[in-house]
């Protein structure tokens, strides 16, 4: 047998094809580890039919959705770097990112596209543009698929993903790491943190309640899928609807901002009582500091 790891969907695909990689909370739409995998193998190809190389770069401007995960991998399937970009900036700001990072392609949806596209359009070098929905002059990613084989892609190396900073001392800055060189679904660093700090595994249920474009809900998707777990992804915060994801799902690990906490705390007592917990493992909050009295109060 080998031993060498195998940290990306296919493996999870071949051994539990119809367990869900992820689930959108509020509907339950689920997409399986089977429907991952051929989806992130035929975004793969499609992106190499484009032309594009190791090291080149995709951009996404998408609101939280499945989709979410199938695009992310396709382009780590594909060896490409990914830049997530928020659908809450300008124009102007987003077409910012999409040239800095020197996207070839932007996905784009009918919440995030029309705002940004003619800033898009404008740029000295626009990249090719698919929506996931229908908007005039875009193309839909799905029909763009729909001749591309979803069989495994092989004999491709790592991509990773290129985050931006806040911008908050001038525009955002690119952090791009380098790529690791390795075949497909041998490395995962991530994953190996999440492991050894937090004791996910295959049988852990990830609940993401921020933005996917954010760095910890990226990453840790990412993680959770190499690593065989689910992905619980709210479409947004709502206190109340957290709880009861926690409660549907058997949330094990959960990921928050202290802010969060304050708003669950507010919750009514009677509202709280409704939903159980006894799943949770894990809560990380991480990206302000958190007074420890509601740190404590939330333990409690």
């Amino acid at each position: 047998m080998s031993t060498t790891p195998q940290l990306y969907p296919r493996a999870h695909a071949e051994r539990n094809p119809d367990k869900p990689a992820a689930i959108m909370a509020e509907s339950g739409q689920t997409l399986s580890y089977a429907q991952l995998e051929a989806q992130a193998s035929q975004l793969g190809r499609f992106y190499q039919t484009l032309g594009l190389k190791t090291g080149d770069h995709v951009a996404y401007c998408v609101e939280n959705r499945l989709e979410c995960l199938s695009l992310q991998w396709g382009a780590h399937y594909a060896g490409l770097y990914y830049t997530f970009i928020s659908n809450r900036l300008t124009a102007h700001e987003a077409a910012y990112i999409v040239e800095d990072c020197d996207a070839l392609v932007l996905v784009v949806t009918a919440k995030t596209g029309p705002a940004i596209l003619d800033a898009i359009r404008a740029l000295p070098r626009p990249p090719r543009l698919y929506s996931l929905d229908p908007i005039s002059g875009v193309p839909l990613l799905s029909e763009a698929l729909a001749d591309i084989d979803s069989a495994p892609l092989l004999g491709t190396l790592e991509g990773s993903d290129m985050l931006y900073s806040s911008g908050t001392t001038g525009r955002p800055k690119g952090v791009k790491p380098a790529l690791t060189g390795q075949p497909l679904g041998t490395t995962c660093t991530i994953g190996g943190l999440m492991q050894r700090g937090f004791g996910v595994n295959e049988t852990s249920v990830y609940l993401s309640p921020a933005p996917y474009y954010h760095a910890a809900p990226l990453k840790w998707a990412h993680g959770m899928t190499a690593l065989g777990g689910t992905v619980v992804m709210l479409e947004k915060f709502d206190a109340e609807k957290t709880l009861a994801a926690i409660d549907r799902y058997g949330v094990t690990h959960s990921q928050w901002v202290p802010t969060m906490f304050h708003r669950l705390l507010a919750l009514p007592d009677a509202v709280k009582a409704k939903y159980s917990l006894a799943s949770q493992k894990v809560a990380v909050h991480a990206a302000a500091p958190c007074p420890v009295p509601t740190k404590q109060a939330m333990i409690d």
